[in-house]
């Protein structure tokens, strides 16, 4: 009777373990794929600007 709870409570603790660990996971590819495009974005803009510049 006292193996039962433990293996319940385990089995949960393991469950709510790879939940969060999966969710940091996207949260993190989304988040460098954010930063990816911001620096992109930044490039751009600058680019812009030494071009005009020459002109």
């Amino acid at each position: 009777m006292s193996v039962n709870p433990t293996n319940s409570t385990n089995q949960l603790i393991i469950f709510i373990f790879i939940f969060f660990l999966t969710f940091y996971m996207i949260m993190n590819f989304m988040f460098f794929n954010f930063i990816k495009t911001l620096k992109i974005n930044f490039q751009k803009k600058n680019n812009m600007k030494n071009y005009n510049k020459f002109i």
